[in-house]
């Protein structure tokens, strides 16, 4: 279930009413009449199945530039309207993406932070050690702790909609990460060089890590897989799976394993990082774009969005 705060002007709110009225899977109606304050109008609370938001919200778009409009997961319904409500509303919750909501946080991981830049730099940099101790835990740790696919979901759902300025923000946003990431674990990298605590044999014996610089067709199918549940574990609020995606692909230790080549001169190494990186992200962007049209498009109840 959702639960859905609205604040209307007051001689709107029988219009309000209205909607929630014919719409399916909305139960728990309460009307405030003038207690909202900030902007001033009529509070009405309501419950509503995750199958009916898309058209609830859709109905009600106008309330965001003349009230409000407030959205809230609940994690808990002890009622039976509420039970019959969402048997009411078509569909299954797990398969209903709430495009707003989505709109929302997509917009949100395309920023770049401090936080964001911090984890990719640490992700980045236990993916370095990772590849000079031969060390595959450390560097599923780096897969895991790895924020990139937030700006990789905002791509696809620019390209979807056609937000151009989206997809811009989300591709700066991964071009300073992996810069700033890159730069700063080539710099730890360096020097550790010369202070003689690695050296281009830590490289060279690398047969455990060696996958994430031998980019090929089975590189880009597992990127495709990775780009699918990655964007079905965003839409479906499934945050467990999401990191199964993380550990899938291997765009931060293609990141590491480019930063030790540089500081080490292993120049040969250099292009196949590069490729393995890139080859990653185009799946990831591709399947990923490919989900959200026919979540769009296809699927029951999945299609009934409000505008993005």
């Amino acid at each position: 279930m959702l639960h859905l705060r609205l604040i209307s002007p007051a001689a709107r709110t029988d219009e309000v009413t209205a909607v929630l009225d014919e719409c399916q899977g909305v139960t728990n109606i309460v009307v405030l009449p003038g207690a909202a304050r900030e902007p001033r109008g009529d509070v009405i609370l309501c419950d509503i199945a995750r199958e009916s938001g898309n058209v609830v919200i859709g109905k009600l778009k106008w309330l965001e530039d003349e009230g409000s409009i407030a959205v809230e997961q609940v994690d808990l319904s002890l009622s039976k309207v509420a039970d019959e409500a969402i048997d009411e509303a078509p569909g299954d919750p797990d398969d209903t993406v709430v495009w707003e909501d989505l709109s929302q946080r997509v917009h949100a991981e395309s920023r770049i932070t401090w936080a964001y830049l911090a984890f990719l730099a640490i992700a980045t940099q236990l993916a370095g050690i990772g590849v000079l101790q031969n060390s595959t835990v450390l560097i599923v740790g780096a897969m895991v702790l790895g924020p990139e696919f937030g700006a990789i979901a905002a791509i696809c759902f620019g390209l979807l909609g056609g937000q151009w300025h989206l997809i811009v923000k989300a591709l700066r946003t991964l071009v300073i990460g992996f810069t700033v990431a890159i730069a700063i674990t080539f710099a730890c990298a360096l020097v550790s060089h010369w202070l003689g605590w690695i050296s281009h044999a830590n490289l060279e014996v690398n047969q455990e890590v060696s996958f994430i610089v031998k980019p090929d067709r089975w590189s880009f199918i597992v990127a495709l897989l990775a780009g699918v549940a990655g964007v079905l574990s965003i839409t479906g609020g499934k945050s467990t799976s999401l990191i199964g995606v993380f550990i899938s692909v291997t765009t931060v230790p293609a990141a590491g394993y480019l930063a030790v080549a540089l500081a080490l001169g292993a120049w040969p190494e250099v292009p196949a990082s590069v490729a393995q990186l890139a080859v990653n992200i185009l799946g990831m962007i591709v399947s990923g774009t490919a989900t959200l049209l026919i979540q769009r498009r296809f699927w029951p109840q999945v299609g009934r969005r409000s505008s993005f």
